[in-house]
């Protein structure tokens, strides 16, 4: 790696192709068009193991040969070059297709909640907070100690979130075992299924792409797509439980699997979302 490099020149390295141009998007995300036309994604990032994480989830998610995710055409400790996908309109069809495929990713399983993809390193990140997988074998004592508690701390030492506010997520993540449900074996998760991350194509699917995988339950990723609203999400949610039908319940847990993702978002950005975390966990309270 060339400290300097542009991300044209990491794209013309890592593939081995001639590059023709290069089109910032956004943030760390470049599209670069190579000779022949084709067009691929360079995204750069310096954080330590953050590109690699990306590309063996994206590798795990892709092995399941159920959901479509870009295709990783090279990798290294700074840039991960990708396929481009052509995005088109949203449609009902296309949502029921990937509500099928989505339960299938699900089954397709994994080693142990909190197991990183093959080949992923154990810290690996949700956009850009850092994430540990850290394997567990019971689902509510692992999320309350590996996805809910290491934020609620963040927050609190960074003083975005107050001692006393802090009190209610403590006591959800100190009931989650009677609060979480029938138990449920690990699930392959894409880990930070929000709208931005769900991409509809001109061909007709869905793609997915910035995963943040790892082992854990399926509802997460479920309740990541009701958490910033997603196209046709009656229709993905028709889709998913025609072929695995979701436990009783599940809906009245959507918030408790939110949890997790809003206060990733209290860490990166701030009091924002504090009450909207304190009031999924006082609705998880009273169920």
């Amino acid at each position: 790696m060339i400290e300097s490099e542009t991300p044209g020149a990491a794209v013309a390295r890592l593939t081995g192709c001639a590059v023709t141009g290069e089109r910032p998007l956004s943030g760390a995300v470049t599209e670069v068009a190579l000779d022949g036309g084709q067009l691929v994604i360079v995204k750069g990032d310096a954080a330590p193991g953050a590109v690699r994480a990306e590309a063996a989830g994206l590798r795990w998610l892709s092995d399941a040969g159920t959901v479509r995710v870009p295709a990783v055409r090279g990798v290294d400790e700074r840039w991960l070059v990708t396929d481009h996908v052509r995005t088109g309109a949203p449609s009902a069809r296309a949502a029921v297709r990937f509500g099928r495929d989505l339960a299938a990713l699900h089954a397709s399983g994994a080693p142990a909640f909190g197991a990183p993809p093959p080949g992923g390193p154990p810290d690996a990140y949700i956009g850009l907070a850092p994430m540990r997988n850290v394997p567990g074998t019971d689902w509510p004592n692992w999320y309350a100690d590996q996805r809910v508690l290491p934020y609620l701390r963040r927050a609190v030492d960074a003083g975005t979130v107050r001692a006393d506010e802090a009190t209610v997520v403590e006591q959800v993540c100190e009931r989650l075992p009677e609060l979480a449900g029938p138990a449920e074996p690990p699930a392959r998760l894409h880990g930070d299924l929000w709208n931005g991350n769900v991409l509809w194509s001109t061909d007709g699917h869905v793609w997915l792409i910035d995963p943040a995988a790892h082992g854990g339950h399926r509802e997460t990723d479920l309740a990541m797509l009701h958490l910033f609203g997603c196209p046709h999400l009656s229709e993905v949610l028709d889709g998913y439980r025609e072929a695995a039908p979701l436990a009783p319940g599940w809906a009245d847990r959507i918030g408790l699997h939110q949890l997790f993702p809003l206060l990733v978002h209290v860490v990166l950005f701030g009091r924002g979302y504090v009450e909207q975390a304190l009031s999924v966990a006082r609705a998880a309270l009273a169920e």
